[in-house]
């Protein structure tokens, strides 16, 4: 039984670009879909299908590996905020991550999105991972 399923899903991404598999399947959640575009138009995976299959359905995700070294595009997939200890921040103290090369994923009231269009939009909320 998985009682964090963001962080299962961040490890099964890890697990499989470190594997250095194509795709990667994963069960299907509202967050998770919202993540996932995130890491599409921020450039991390090659693309992604939502299968819906009886009760919950599934993701797909085509995973981005660099074309000269193959290496993984995907360098650290992080968990902030977790079911034991939740870290929130509010539109002024949203993180950088690396600086601004990377990107921290942030659960507002406007739903998820990114810490730089959190901070455009005025919003805070939960910091749920950070991707570079």
């Amino acid at each position: 039984m998985v009682t964090d399923t963001i962080a299962d899903y961040l490890t099964r991404i890890r697990n499989a670009s470190r594997a250095g598999h194509r795709v990667v399947e994963i069960p299907a959640s509202n967050v998770k879909k919202e993540i996932t575009k995130i890491l599409f138009d921020q450039g991390y995976i090659l693309s992604y299908k939502f299968q819906e299959d009886k009760v919950q359905g599934s993701i797909k995700i085509a995973l981005k590996y660099n074309k000269v070294t193959k290496e993984p595009v995907i360098k650290k997939l992080q968990r902030v905020s977790k079911p034991g200890l939740r870290k929130y921040a509010g539109s002024v103290d949203l993180p950088r991550v690396l600086n601004g090369l990377g990107v921290a994923i942030v659960s507002t009231s406007h739903g998820v999105m990114t810490s730089k269009q959190a901070k455009t939009e005025n919003v805070g909320g939960e910091v749920l991972c950070y991707v570079y």
